[in-house]
């Protein structure tokens, strides 16, 4: 299934995406929140969609795409799990994952324009696979039971801004959660759907010249090893969202550094999960 959410920004209703026509789900479920993942709602769903599809109004065209899940409790990212894009950056591989938080009101839709941070001069795009979280775990005991743990997934821009990140000393946070950092959607893709998860193609392109190709085969961390070591250390909980790391060619690795500017077009995609398209926009008083 491709679960979608549409309409205005902070009024957004629950929808599925069906054979290119979204439907409203609103009548049977709140949203795509914790409650909804932790309580079984895919599976009631599955069956709604299945077998009462007509029950579903259809929502017109031009209506607003926002983030396919509701604002999470957490959205934890991973950085250099690609092995090209540490070598990109001059860095070692890592030996266990290198985690960070990201602000949860950095969500947006992945078609909303974004807004260039108040004194930024070098905010940068990433192209993500982001997992989605289907329910409550802790101190996992094995990788299946991490699978078992996944709802679906998802395209993320990880928008960052490196002088804020890597200038300003201390954690990443600081460039990782600017308003509109994390474009989400258009979809999540329910686990069922994405076969090869660590082989799907990856692109990235600024105002359509290609800035990233690559593929999930790269990452040094595969989706079900993160969520498992992750558990070790807290607790994720349903609607959480995980940023597995990005492929090389991002604006700080190139030569010389290139970043974004007012009216630059970013548009993204990942195999099997769908297009997003940003337009960056001056920030103003």
């Amino acid at each position: 299934m491709r679960l979608v959410r549409f309409g205005n920004r902070n009024n957004e209703r629950p929808g599925v995406e069906v054979r290119g026509k979204r439907y409203d789900c609103s009548a049977f479920f709140e949203d795509w929140n914790h409650d909804f993942f932790q309580n079984h709602g895919l599976a009631k769903l599955k069956k709604i969609v299945n077998n009462e599809i007509e029950k579903l109004p259809e929502v017109k065209n031009g209506v607003r795409w926002g983030s396919p899940i509701a604002r999470p409790g957490m959205i934890l990212c991973v950085g250099l799990n690609y092995s090209d894009h540490a070598k990109e950056s001059g860095l070692a591989i890592p030996n266990e994952p290198i985690l960070f938080m990201k602000a949860t009101n950095t969500i947006s839709g992945p078609f909303d324009n974004v807004t260039i941070p108040k004194n930024s001069h070098k905010t940068d795009w990433e192209v993500e696979l982001g997992i989605v979280i289907g329910r409550n775990i802790l101190y996992l005991k094995n990788e299946e039971e991490a699978e078992r743990s996944i709802a679906g997934y998802c395209v993320v821009n990880d928008l960052s801004e490196r002088e804020f990140q890597i200038e300003k000393n201390g954690q990443w946070v600081k460039g990782k959660s600017c308003p509109g950092f994390s474009p989400l959607g258009p979809y999540l893709v329910t686990r069922d759907e994405v076969v090869h998860v660590s082989n799907l193609n990856m692109t990235l392109s600024v105002n359509n010249i290609m800035r990233q190709n690559g593929s999930t085969s790269t990452m040094i961390f595969k989706p079900n090893f993160l969520i498992y070591y992750i558990s070790q250390f807290m607790q994720l909980e349903a609607g959480d969202i995980i940023s597995t790391g990005t492929p090389p060619g991002v604006g700080l690795g190139m030569k010389p550094p290139t970043y974004l500017k007012a009216g630059d077009e970013v548009s993204l995609e990942i195999e099997g999960l769908g297009r997003q398209v940003q337009v960056m926009r001056a920030y103003k008083e």
